[in-house]
């Protein structure tokens, strides 16, 4: 018997009120489609509402910041104060995703979020500060360009720290400032560390800044859902945007990421297949920020078919309605695997993921197998109707090539002029840009 949009909405305010969370809550998170708590909920939340610090081992996509939110929009809600929590998160896109969730799980509750992320003028972010947010969410580069320039801004009175995707913040070296921002916030404080992968990085910071802390973890092992068909071509690195090619027009119709493993891969890669009349926007981390949220928007609202991307989109982000995932460079790192696939096949939709290897790749290839436990299938081509389009496609490389050269010149120009003008004393520097150390690869 089918329920009622009533009673199922019920059904699931009451499922998330079993966690001891509020009914106003639990009916903002049946507002946003949440049926039941995931496991990372269910064993965190509880945890948390005692005023427990904790660490959670867990996948993206399991529902961390809902078990992260949640119990801090409670303790708000108890002891209502301005900068009552700080979210550290490894990308802008992550951070900017998790204060969009925040405000919708505190809409009912007038929240106020901060963003503070690189590639966005800091003045705007001071401003946002001015207005007393009640939870700040940044990449710790920005934040700590903010706690060093931004006057007044005070966390003293910080109640809750949380630090997401642990094991990426710390892989992009951001240690030095995770330990300023640990000298700026009070040691009495509820912190709460998630991660993917527990590493040796992971527990050295776990004992740095958590106290006696409860540990929960979702089923750990690197696995694909069964809605995912994983398949893989293995041919001659020389023709490797042939047969990309020849795979997007045998699966014409279907939304598609395609991943690089560098940013320039992923610029002129999406500047090939734009030659051949492919609707397809590139989203790496040397984008300014407005760039990389509008390649976002257009990707989502279905204006363009193919997001070719690196790995600053794998993980965290909610992209839906991804068909299928192609990995044009084989990751390095086989959990990369996993969560470059991770972006297709979710709730419970099918979905297909298709690795182009080459003679170069078969160890890297081999790991990813190893790794997921199962042999992926070959996806069936002919040589023969690949190489028909080498003369088209060996067209557009060289227009992709030319593309990108002109780029490179048009902002060497751009950069000598700006010199220029600030030999003249023209230059104006735009306000609010960091004192900072200047190491842009970490004010993400």
């Amino acid at each position: 018997m089918l329920q009622s949009p009533e009673t199922a909405q019920q059904a699931s305010v009451e499922a998330f009120k079993t966690l001891g969370i509020c009914e106003q809550l639990a009916e903002a998170a049946a507002a946003l489609g949440w049926k039941e708590p995931t496991s990372i909920q269910q064993q965190a939340v509880p945890l948390l509402l005692q005023g427990r610090d904790v660490i959670g081992l867990a996948q993206t996509g399991s529902g961390k910041t809902g078990a992260f939110v949640l119990p801090i929009l409670q303790d708000l809600l108890n002891k209502p104060q301005p900068l009552f929590a700080l979210v550290l998160s490894p990308t802008r896109e992550l951070a900017i995703q998790i204060a969009e969730q925040a405000e919708a799980l505190g809409a009912g509750i007038a929240l106020r979020t901060a963003v503070l992320v690189g590639g966005i003028n800091m003045m705007d972010q001071a401003l946002h500060l001015g207005k007393r947010p009640h939870i700040i969410v940044g990449t710790p580069g920005r934040v700590v360009d903010h706690l060093s320039n931004t006057k007044g801004l005070n966390l003293k009175m910080l109640k809750h720290l949380v630090l997401d995707e642990a094991d990426r913040l710390l892989n992009m070296d951001f240690e030095e400032e995770i330990d300023q921002i640990l000298k700026a916030i009070p040691k009495e404080r509820r912190t709460q560390l998630f991660s993917a992968t527990m590493t040796s990085k992971v527990q050295k910071l776990q004992r740095a800044c958590l106290r006696d802390p409860a540990k929960v973890e979702v089923d750990q092992k690197y696995k694909t859902v069964s809605t995912l068909r994983q398949q893989y071509l293995f041919i001659p690195a020389k023709h490797k945007d042939c047969y990309l090619v020849h795979a997007l027009t045998e699966l014409a119709g279907a939304t598609f990421m395609i991943f690089t493993r560098t940013a320039d891969g992923a610029q002129k890669l999406a500047l090939l297949l734009r030659n051949l009349s492919f609707a397809a926007i590139p989203i790496y981390g040397k984008m300014s920020q407005d760039k990389r949220i509008g390649a976002l928007n257009k990707f989502k609202a279905g204006q363009c078919s193919i997001l070719v991307a690196t790995d600053v989109a794998s993980r965290g982000l909610d992209i839906p309605a991804v068909d299928v995932v192609v990995n044009y460079d084989v990751p390095h790192n086989s959990k990369d695997y996993v969560h470059r696939v991770g972006r297709t096949a979710r709730a419970g939709r099918s979905g297909r993921a298709l690795t182009l290897v080459t003679q170069y790749d078969v160890e890297l290839y081999q790991r990813i197998e190893k790794l997921i436990g199962k042999k992926l299938e070959e996806f069936a081509t002919e040589q023969e109707l690949v190489l028909l389009l080498l003369e088209r496609v060996s067209e557009a490389q060289r227009m992709a090539t030319m593309q990108m050269r002109d780029a490179d010149k048009s902002k060497g120009s751009k950069r000598k002029q700006q010199g220029e003008d600030a030999e003249d004393g023209d230059d104006r520097p735009s306000a609010g840009r960091g004192r900072g150390r200047g190491r842009g690869k970490r004010r993400n």
